[in-house]
């Protein structure tokens, strides 16, 4: 500064004390902190900083291995929009102040009828020499104004007065049609489902279905969806349920009505291309809890290779389509050998008393004793049965004459000629049939057990291979339905969770058949191509229009039939729903 200079400084103290720039502010409250030894507190008072920016502020210098360029004055351009002298800038800078976050300046800031993003309120931050905010404290945040009140979910409020808006969910409209057909509150009705006046039980059956089709993985992230009208519109509702009716409405289930929501699903699709019957797989699969829980109980969880606390849980498959078809995650320690008579139980109850025409199960799933229970039901059953020590001498003390080779067909792998031994054997005082298998690709030889004597071992063994199609299903169960995120500890919650998942696996294959190319797709497939689909929904007198917009795969979806459906849907009070597509030409 020159000595002539009219602004030339009167008290040098000043200079040290009140910096003129922001990187000499955070040189002085640093110097201030490590070289004078004042306590954090008082030096982040003495330069403006609140003490949690400071603390950031002083953690990032001793993290710095180049600290002498710590205060470096570097480049920043100017944020697009916002000058130096901007009165938007000392705006941001006294809202910081107020220990204000970048997102609360920004809506601070929209309130006034400001419109500045996030990322321009942190360049002007930064450039300022603001670190960014530590951990904030409830009372050490500002009182900002909350977001506007959502309104309640209420189907009397439910309107289809003319209206013209945008959705997100465009693709649960292809839904519609399937639903209907099979009476979807009719459903509801049969299940038993608890309702109210205001949620009646379809509307709620339609608004959890929902989640599992869209892929929602927690109840609490239908939060982001809450103001998308189509949403309540698919379920028939104002809004859609918010996450406390979500969690609060599965804990008014049992597992009765869990029971008879699968038995009306088993007999609106019995004999269809969904549930044939023919061939049906059966698992057990452990649901992984992340917390302690005095009832979750210790399992084995296979894609952890450990055991820790989970929630068993049964499903059975239907063979020709691979759709889940029955679940139940209400079950203890104890009870696992047993369930499979559950289940030919409920396929008796809904099946006009006729057993089950085949299982197909690992060795696990039941006992010995129980593999003589299901003979002398009748049940027809395909097993493993477990290797020990003197079965694999058994094996190993066979002359190679004793083998014979079998040629496999119409199957997709390496090892398509095995070599099989056959024998009869009693387990239980149960006479059964008996196949070692050896060179299937696996380092041990594999034991078949079953109580069908005309079936060929080239279909035993093929049959039994393609079990491992639930170990797909499983997976995407897990990948697009979520199935391990646990919604509870509670078993029943998990209970009506599944059972949800049933029904949507069902809608995806029903969807998927109508789709050329797609009938061995798996949900997380459709859903990318097909299904995830913004569009336009005008509503007019009787009539709801959906306007899908162009998307790579829109043709597959104008080459089916769906669109020439237009269904008359019940919670609609009885409009009629119409399919199209943005005009491409």
């Amino acid at each position: 500064m020159a000595i002539g200079d009219e602004n030339k400084l009167t008290d040098p103290a000043s200079f040290f004390l009140k910096p003129g720039s922001p990187r000499q502010r955070q040189y002085e409250a640093l110097r201030a902190y490590f070289v004078e030894g004042k306590p954090s507190e008082e030096a982040a008072r003495a330069f403006g900083y609140s003490p949690g920016a400071f603390r950031v502020l002083c953690s990032h210098f001793r993290n710095n291995p180049e600290a002498r360029e710590f205060f470096l004055l570097t480049s920043v351009g100017r944020p697009p929009g916002v000058r130096h002298h901007d009165p938007v800038r000392e705006e941001v800078i006294a809202l910081r102040k107020k220990n204000y976050s970048v997102y609360d300046i920004s809506n601070a800031l929209a309130e006034r009828g400001k419109k500045v993003t996030p990322a321009v309120i942190r360049d002007i931050l930064r450039e300022e020499g603001f670190a960014p905010l530590p951990r904030r404290l409830d009372e050490e945040r500002p009182v900002c104004s909350g977001p506007a009140v959502q309104p309640v979910a209420d189907v009397r409020m439910f309107s289809l007065e003319e209206r013209e808006f945008t959705t997100q969910c465009g693709g649960l409209f292809l839904f519609v049609p399937d639903l209907v057909k099979l009476n979807l509150p009719e459903l509801a009705t049969a299940a038993g489902l608890p309702g109210s006046k205001s949620i009646p039980a379809s509307q709620a059956l339609l608004s959890t279905l929902a989640l599992k089709l869209w892929s929602i993985e927690r109840k609490s992230h239908v939060m982001s969806l809450v103001a998308d009208s189509g949403l309540a519109l698919f379920a028939g509702l104002n809004v859609i349920p918010k996450k406390s009716f979500l969690s609060e409405y599965s804990h008014r289930l049992e597992r009765r009505h869990t029971l008879r929501l699968l038995g009306a699903w088993q007999e609106k699709l019995s004999g269809s291309e969904i549930i044939k019957g023919e061939s049906i797989n059966l698992d057990f699969h452990s649901l992984p809890y992340g917390g302690e829980h005095p009832v979750v109980e210790k399992h084995f969880v296979a894609m952890r290779s450990r055991r820790q606390p989970s929630i068993l849980a049964f499903l059975a498959q239907d063979a020709d389509s691979n759709v889940f078809c029955y679940s139940n995650a209400d079950l203890r320690k104890g009870e696992e050998a047993e369930e499979v008579f559950r289940f030919i139980e409920f396929w008796k109850e809904h099946h006009g008393g006729t057993l089950p025409r085949e299982l197909v199960f690992d060795s696990k799933l039941t006992t010995h004793a129980g593999l003589a229970r299901l003979d002398s039901l009748g049940v027809p059953f395909i097993t493993l049965r477990r290797r020990d020590k003197r079965l694999l001498a058994e094996i190993k003390a066979l002359p190679p004459s004793a083998w014979r080779v079998v040629a496999l067909e119409h199957v997709t792998r390496k090892f398509r000629t095995p070599r099989v031994f056959e024998q009869t054997v009693t387990i239980a005082k149960c006479s059964l049939r008996q196949v070692f298998i050896e060179d299937l690709g696996h380092d041990e030889p594999t034991i078949l057990l079953t109580n069908q004597r005309t079936k060929t071992i080239k279909r035993l063994i093929t049959r039994y291979a393609q079990r491992m199609l639930i170990e797909n299903a499983l997976s995407d169960a897990v990948r697009f339905f979520h199935m391990n995120a646990l919604s509870s500890a509670v078993a029943l919650k998990v209970d009506f969770d599944l059972a949800l998942l049933v029904v949507a696996s069902g809608l995806y294959r029903r969807f998927a058949n109508r789709m050329r190319g797609y009938a061995d797709a798996q949900a997380r497939q459709i859903f990318r191509d097909l299904v995830d689909l913004p569009a336009t929904i005008k509503i007019k007198p009787s009539e709801i229009c959906v306007t899908f917009h162009r998307r790579a795969h829109l043709p597959i979806l104008l080459a089916s039939d769906l669109f020439a459906e237009t269904p008359t849907v019940p919670w609609w009070n009885g409009a009629q729903l119409v399919l199209q597509a943005t005009n491409v030409s």
